[in-house]
């Protein structure tokens, strides 16, 4: 399988500025209250091409209650899709064409 292109996308979220500051023999990072980092929550930093990137250790799993969208449907008298519905014709894709992205000339 070869893969020609990959879109990703990558949604920053709020930036802040923080500054470090000399804690006994370390440096330290004060980090702004809008992050929502705990006192002594445990970091985990490391270092890639340069930058830091700073992480929980133990992310918070987020819980999601069901109750609130059970039974929404109901009325609707919605029905699971039969297992033959779920199987899918072959059709040729235009990225299954080995010139699809044939190089393009600059222009001059």
């Amino acid at each position: 399988m070869y893969i020609r292109l990959v879109y990703t996308e990558f949604e920053m979220g709020d930036e802040y500025t923080a500054k470090t500051f000399k804690s006994g023999n370390s440096v330290a990072l004060r980090l702004p209250k809008a992050l929502g980092v705990k006192e002594g929550m445990e970091m985990k930093v490391r270092e890639d091409r340069g930058s830091f990137i700073v992480e929980p250790v133990n992310i918070p799993k987020r819980k999601f209650n069901i109750d609130k969208v059970w039974g929404i449907g109901q009325h609707l008298d919605l029905k699971p899709i039969a297992s033959e519905d779920r199987v899918f014709e072959h059709r040729t894709l235009l990225s299954d064409d080995p010139d699809w992205l044939a190089p393009v000339e600059p222009e001059a």
